[in-house]
């Protein structure tokens, strides 16, 4: 298993953590330890799968094409290090306080701004068609970066959802925050599947150069035909 799957691995496995911990059927049945535990797990995880996409565009930091990869690494993999100090705090105060049943995590506002950084950086360097902002379909895994990007936008409004919850509990935000939690897992999920299954990722450098290489070649091909 190459370097890339073991990176959509760890993102998998997170992606799942996050997916299942907001919906309250989940919380219910394990409690709101395990529940909260759950998180923690998730974030790690994720942090684990952020230092090997990171590990993975050290070595081309430096070249023009690859310098955005790097930057959405290290900064996606600086969020991840803000989830895990919230997602801990999260799971001592559910173990602390056996009372406490309510939105165990909300995406941490560093952490969420981190990721929609990094997920606007690498949405930015995909293919596009000329300056639009709408993906050059063909590729293979073209809707990565939009589906990524999208992510993060969930996560993004599931933080500012969760710190309206008041002391006392809205439903209405207390459920936005649990749907974009679980809405933005189901995005990064996503991706992480397509990776595992092709080894192939756009979050990758030396695979970015790969798939820019097979699009001239594409090009090259159709125009002598």
């Amino acid at each position: 298993m190459n370097r890339e799957r073991w990176m959509a691995l760890f993102f998998a496995a997170g992606s799942i953590c996050f997916l299942i911990g907001p919906f309250p059927g989940y919380a219910q049945r394990v409690g709101g330890t395990a529940d909260a535990v759950t998180f923690f797990v998730g974030s790690i995880l994720f942090t684990i799968g952020g230092a090997i996409q990171t590990w993975l565009a050290y070595p081309l930091r430096r070249s023009e094409g690859a310098r955005s990869a790097w930057w959405s690494a290290v900064i996606q993999s600086a969020g991840t290090l803000f989830f895990n100090v919230t997602t801990y705090q999260a799971m001592h105060t559910a173990i602390s306080n056996s009372r406490y049943d309510r939105l165990v995590w909300r995406p941490d506002a560093f952490g969420s701004v981190c990721f929609l950084v990094s997920g606007v950086i690498a949405y930015r360097a995909s293919a596009r068609h000329g300056h639009a902002w709408l993906p050059e379909r063909g590729q293979r895994g073209w809707w990565e970066p939009g589906v990524n990007l999208l992510g993060c936008i969930f996560f993004g409004v599931s933080a500012i959802a969760g710190y309206v919850v008041p002391s006392t509990g809205s439903i209405f935000d207390l459920a936005a925050a649990n749907w974009n939690t679980s809405l933005g897992a189901a995005c990064f999920l996503a991706c992480a599947v397509a990776t595992l299954f092709s080894g192939r990722t756009f979050k990758s450098p030396r695979m970015r150069h790969l798939f820019a290489l097979e699009h001239d070649l594409t090009h090259d091909i159709e125009r002598i035909i």
